[in-house]
């Protein structure tokens, strides 16, 4: 495997950044390279995706789809995507080729939650107790040894909850086990009872050099992001810990670009829940909160471009946008001042679908809950 010194390679304006995938990451990613003069190029199979508003051009083709991938390949000067799930033959003849940075071996493992967890307890990274089971039989033989309550989740796919299923007592293991049983590989995990959870998101250049935005705290609701403020509210020790985690994962998967490790926080331990290896939801706030975006510092990463040493202006808090939300972001936007109100150009409003976010910021944490509060007052 080549080192990440050797694969470094500048790619400046107006060369052409190829993108896999065309939801909000990607339009972001997209209008903060716009920003610096590059151009741009997204494949995705649904014509006029949230990223085609802002690229150059779109290639209309499903995400495996080898003739556009070269196609992709070939218009793009550098490649990157926006999820995890891409294809691996596809990433790879893009290393192959020279023009993907991150590399597949990121996305190899955080595609499979067995790869991900070994490698972090083998790297000595902090993780719940897990096992892994590939039918029903395996699947009760673990369980004699959980204390419950545990979750049982597919090893490959799933997101926002999907593909998991919590076993609260023994009454759940029969659902458990026919869980376990509907093929494929899953990972049972020790249900860690947390006080907090919070996001580390950092960026990596090609060299080696790592720059870390604020560490954030997020609260979830049925098992999607709604809210996150930065910086977290945990103390110094805790911070650290996150940090010294994230930096070794970092290195044992030679990352490149920006990265997200979500974490679990209980007393001053945390415990590594999941990781995504691309900006994130819980790093939105940083577009107006920091003095450079999750976005910029990815595109920069990806394109060879010195970093920019992170600062922190104000105190944020962001919440999604979700389906059933946009009347009264649309409010907001029209009649709030203080709402930083962000669409992704979505065609059809679904319920619990992402449709944007908006971000408060101030000089002090208790001034952003305030305004979050009034903005969830509005339209009641």
């Amino acid at each position: 495997m080549q080192t990440n010194k050797e694969q470094a390679k500048q790619v400046l304006p107006a060369a052409t950044i190829g993108i896999i995938g065309g939801g909000q990451l990607g339009r972001m990613m997209a209008i903060a390279a716009k920003y610096m003069g590059y151009n741009i190029v997204v494949l995705d199979p649904t014509p006029n995706c949230p990223t085609a508003h802002v690229a150059d051009e779109q290639i209309v083709a499903a995400y495996d789809d080898m003739d556009a991938i070269k196609e992709l390949t070939s218009k793009s000067d550098v490649v990157t995507y926006e999820f995890e799930n891409v294809d691996l033959e596809a990433a790879t003849y893009i290393e192959e080729a020279g023009k993907l940075p991150q590399g597949a071996y990121a996305l190899e493992v955080t595609q499979n939650r067995e790869k991900e967890k070994t490698m972090m307890k083998e790297a000595g990274i902090p993780v719940p107790d897990f096992a892994i089971v590939k039918n029903k039989d395996e699947c009760a033989e673990a369980l004699e040894g959980f204390n419950l309550p545990a979750v049982i989740k597919t090893c490959t796919g799933g997101y926002d909850g999907k593909g998991q299923l919590k076993i609260e007592t023994e009454a759940d293991i029969e659902e458990a086990m026919n869980f376990a049983d509907q093929g494929g590989t899953f990972i049972i995990e020790e249900w860690i009872t947390f006080d907090m959870e919070i996001s580390t998101v950092f960026t990596r250049t090609q060299t080696g050099e790592i720059y870390f935005f604020p560490v954030a705290e997020n609260d979830h609701k049925d098992h999607i992001l709604y809210e996150t403020i930065a910086p977290a509210r945990i103390s110094d020790d805790v911070k650290a810990k996150a940090l010294k985690a994230a930096k070794k994962l970092a290195e044992a998967i030679n990352v490149v670009g920006t990265f997200a490790i979500e974490m679990f926080v209980k007393g001053e331990e945390i415990y590594i829940n999941e990781m995504a290896p691309r900006p994130h939801n819980s790093g939105h706030y940083t577009i107006e909160s920091c003095n450079a975006s999750q976005f910029s510092q990815h595109i920069r990463a990806i394109c060879g471009v010195p970093l920019q040493e992170v600062k922190q202006l104000q105190k944020a808090l962001m919440i999604n946008v979700l389906g059933e939300d946009m009347d009264r972001a649309l409010h907001a936007l029209a009649n709030n001042s203080e709402a930083n109100v962000h669409l992704y150009g979505k065609t059809e409003a679904k319920e619990k679908r992402k449709m944007g976010h908006v971000t408060f910021v101030a000089d002090t944490i208790d001034e952003v809950i305030k305004m979050k509060e009034q903005y969830e007052e509005e339209l009641v």
